[in-house]
């Protein structure tokens, strides 16, 4: 895997260079404040979702078209772990309404895993190495995803309201800052600095990389580079499922089809992230987020087509993404 990430600092500007701009257009600093922290926490729930994708495509070279399934799952988990604990998320308390709101993320990700080992055994591995099929068959394991989630909570939405500590915002100067998006932001953080740590700290990370590189040679040593990489797939879902989760409260409802709708942002950050990097798919992510608030602020109508825009602006720059992984094996 190619180390460019360490040393190529040009799109790391990308991100202040977005929010610089938009601000003689939005013109009040605070309306920009606003919309900057509600992009960035837009961002960095995206960017929850897309890095599972990422390291499943990035290190094992799969297309997996169901992804969206996990996400929902995770959502619909958090619906019934945070339903059975009331008394929590009616409290004022902000700590009492995190510690609702961790277990729900904690047993959405063992349930989205799980179901992310199946989704791997039996309509992944058949398909290794096939893009074509890899599509078709993963697109047919999230309706099929879908329709079995109808079967468990309904087809109807079903409401995912914040915890009442976590509603409302804070007031810095003009600006409004909603605390659910500064814990979205600290989140995703947190999810990165892991990823970031991980992938190039760790014995893992180390075979991981090795093994894309040259998985004959990591066997030859005794590692058995599968096993790893369905453990990759797992982590993969599992991380889905968190951001499910952190999308359901974003939006405060789920619906059965949310992972399908969802998909279309998860490949534009991960196409501008260079398919396969952790670090471009943080910056598509929160370019996507941005992009989002300030064009849904300044120019409504072109709200919807301007992530499109900035995915078409990047490959122009740069072909491949910004940081191209999966262009270097």
């Amino acid at each position: 895997m190619s180390l460019k990430m360490d040393v190529d600092w040009k799109p790391l500007l990308l991100v202040p260079a977005l929010a610089l701009l938009a601000l003689p257009l939005v013109g009040s600093p605070s309306t920009w404040l606003t919309l900057t922290v509600a992009g960035l926490a837009m961002g960095m729930i995206v960017f929850i979702i897309a890095s599972g994708l990422t390291l499943v495509f990035g290190l094992m070279d799969v297309l997996n078209f169901g992804h969206g399934v996990f996400i929902a799952l995770g959502a619909f988990v958090a619906t019934s772990v945070l339903g059975a604990m009331g008394d929590w998320t009616q409290s004022q308390s902000i700590l009492a309404n995190l510690a609702a709101v961790l277990p729900a993320m904690v047993v959405a990700m063992l349930v989205a895993g799980a179901v992310g080992l199946a989704f791997e055994r039996f309509i992944v591995r058949p398909v290794y190495g096939q893009h074509l099929k890899q599509i078709l068959i993963t697109m047919g394991g999230m309706i099929i995803g879908e329709e079995l989630i109808k079967v468990i909570w309904g087809p109807a939405q079903i409401p995912l309201p914040l915890p009442e500590g976590l509603r409302g915002s804070w007031l810095w100067g003009d600006a409004a800052v909603e605390k659910y998006r500064v814990l979205a932001v600290v989140v995703g953080a947190l999810v990165f600095g892991l990823l970031a740590w991980t992938l190039a700290r760790t014995k893992i990370g180390l075979l991981i990389r090795a093994g894309v590189q040259d998985r004959e040679m990591v066997e030859s040593l005794g590692y058995r580079i599968r096993v790893l990489f369905v453990g990759i797939f797992v982590a993969g879902s599992a991380l889905a499922g968190l951001g499910g989760v952190m999308w359901g409260l974003y939006q405060q409802n789920v619906i059965p089809q949310m992972g399908a709708q969802v998909n279309v942002l998860i490949f534009i950050v991960i196409i501008i992230g260079g398919l396969g990097s952790t670090t471009g798919a943080l910056i598509g992510a929160l370019l996507v987020g941005l992009m989002a608030n300030y064009t849904g602020f300044v120019a409504p109508k072109v709200a919807l087509f301007s992530n499109i825009a900035l995915m078409v602006a990047i490959l122009l720059w740069r072909p491949q993404g910004v940081y191209p992984v999966a262009g270097s094996r």
